[in-house]
């Protein structure tokens, strides 16, 4: 079965993100946009994705649980898990991994925790806009240890992605799919270094205008957060 998806999606728990990307109402985009599966990935924390998983599951959608990881060479790294409780417990891990730096809302924006119906239950004051201390080699067992599935973020963007610090994939590191950005150029992929990568392509939504319509798909047996880590991983 062919089902619709955006596996990078942010709250308004990244710093980055709109006061207005609520749990409720992102969820509810999504819906309005046509989408079957989709994931919350917020900089360096979990902390919302029970209740995005909750609104999401309220309006018919699949939702995964998961990061936009930040390693110390300041690579992106989506990271997604079959449920809260697992992401909870990485989103803990990581926690211990972040410099001691507290989050200043006037030049990162405010990080707001919230519940399924968008009561604002607390904001988070460190800075999740640092990088961590975890090296990108160590990302894919690390996440693999939580039960989940980690893949580079945005690869032809210039900045926080692995091209554009490494200047070269190296498949050694682990990864089989990278994601593209939706404006990647159509010739990009046929770089030599890239051969026999398979690619996703998300939103990276920061604020709700960004949730685009169902354009890219992949074919499940059933929607279930197992079968479409299985998909991303290339296993049948």
């Amino acid at each position: 079965m062919k089902f619709y998806y955006d596996l990078h999606l942010h709250s308004c728990l990244s710093p980055c993100g709109s006061d207005e990307m609520t749990p409720a109402d992102l969820a509810a985009m999504c819906a309005l946009a046509g989408l079957d599966i989709v994931a919350l990935t917020d900089h360096n924390t979990c902390g919302n994705c029970a209740a995005f998983c909750q609104a999401a599951r309220e309006r018919g959608l699949l939702a995964l649980a998961g990061m936009e990881l930040c390693t110390q060479e300041d690579i992106h790294v989506v990271c997604l898990f079959p449920n809260p409780e697992h992401a909870e417990q990485f989103s803990a891990c990581v926690a211990e991994h972040l410099p001691p730096f507290s989050n200043d809302p006037e030049i990162f924006g405010r990080q707001i925790y919230m519940d399924a119906e968008d009561t604002i239950l607390g904001e988070e004051e460190r800075m999740l806009a640092a990088s961590t201390d975890i090296s990108l080699e160590e990302v894919p067992a690390l996440v693999a240890s939580y039960g989940g599935f980690a893949f580079p973020a945005h690869i032809d963007r210039p900045s926080f992605s692995l091209l554009g610090v490494l200047g070269l994939w190296d498949p050694s590191l682990g990864f089989p799919l990278a994601e593209l950005s939706h404006r990647c150029p159509p010739d990009f992929t046929q770089r030599p270094d890239l051969a026999g990568l398979r690619f996703v392509t998300n939103s990276d939504a920061h604020y709700l205008e960004q949730v685009w319509g169902a354009e890219h798909s992949m074919d499940l047996p059933e929607p279930t957060p197992e079968a479409v880590l299985a998909w991303l991983s290339g296993r049948k």
